[in-house]
């Protein structure tokens, strides 16, 4: 059975592997909202929803259904930039109602985890936040200045450090095609911060022209099209080739790819490599156009 809440103020956005988690609202939107290729947030002024809301939701679960809540998901988009007299009052609170609640979870971006001390991170980590959702989408710096992604490779990395201090764990996304005519560079960048992230997770998913979004603009000038899906490939085939994490689950089960795939990397690396080349040689199917989606 899902267990939802009583209100949610627009859209809502999970991870695929928070879809049997809890979702509580903490904030409207995303505090930056300047991505080029998302539209999560662009209907929403970012704010912070009142704390006594956050903590009635929470407590608004019937006592019969608490003890089978194993995970909460904290949205909006980098519910992360919350100051510590927010997060503390809500992890306290979730655990005292949820006696099974095994991980807490929200997406972040690499300034709010920056923003925050080793300390505060370690506390929110002690508190039970485990795990941080993070969308470099690129390690090449021109690319992420044309994306607006508002971080740099040097700021993931810096971020990633932080993380790893506090025992968070991450979970890093990039985006096949984003890359227009720097497609290589996107592909071997993204592999090395990956690299030197050292995720978790890592996950990769398709760029996608969203209706609304700068990037759809920029398509309708003829200065964005999204990539062959050879080259899409090539760019996955790149990042698995080359990222050494020391031993990250790897997924591309989201639904804008061509080529869902599974393993753990670096250990199936080669492995991986060799289905993608069989993919493109025509020897194993892709996804059909009409199954893709965001």
């Amino acid at each position: 059975m899902r267990i939802g809440l009583p209100r949610y103020e627009g859209r809502i956005f999970r991870p695929p592997s928070e879809a049997d988690a809890l979702i509580v609202q903490a904030t409207l939107g995303c505090s930056w909202n300047h991505c080029t290729y998302c539209d999560m947030y662009r209907d929403k002024e970012f704010s912070l929803r009142p704390l006594d809301a956050v903590i009635e939701d929470l407590e608004g679960i019937p006592h019969e259904l608490r003890p089978r809540i194993e995970k909460l998901f904290v949205a909006d988009g980098d519910a992360l930039v919350m100051e510590m007299d927010r997060w503390v009052p809500i992890l306290e609170k979730a655990h005292a109602l949820y006696p099974n609640l095994r991980r807490v979870s929200c997406y972040a971006m690499a300034r709010n985890i920056n923003a925050k001390s080793v300390d505060e991170l370690k506390e929110l980590r002690s508190l039970g936040l485990s795990t941080l959702y993070i969308g470099p989408e690129s390690g090449d710096d021109i690319t992420l200045k044309r994306i607006a992604k508002g971080d740099t490779f040097e700021g993931h990395m810096k971020a990633a450090e932080k993380a790893h201090a506090a025992d968070l764990k991450m979970s890093v996304i990039a985006l096949l095609g984003i890359g227009q005519d720097r497609s290589e560079e996107h592909a071997l960048e993204t592999a090395r911060l990956v690299t030197e992230m050292d995720p978790a997770y890592f996950a990769a998913l398709t760029v996608t022209i969203v209706p609304g979004t700068p990037l759809a603009k920029l398509a309708a000038k003829g200065r964005f099209e999204v990539p062959p899906i050879e080259e899409l490939l090539r760019e996955l085939q790149t990042m698995v080739r080359f990222a050494k994490p020391s031993d990250a689950l790897f997924r591309t089960n989201h639904a804008s790819n061509y080529l869902p795939l599974a393993g753990r990397l670096p250990r199936d690396g080669d492995a991986i490599v060799d289905v993608i080349e069989r993919a493109l040689s025509g020897e194993i199917p892709l996804r059909p156009e009409h199954h893709r989606g965001l």
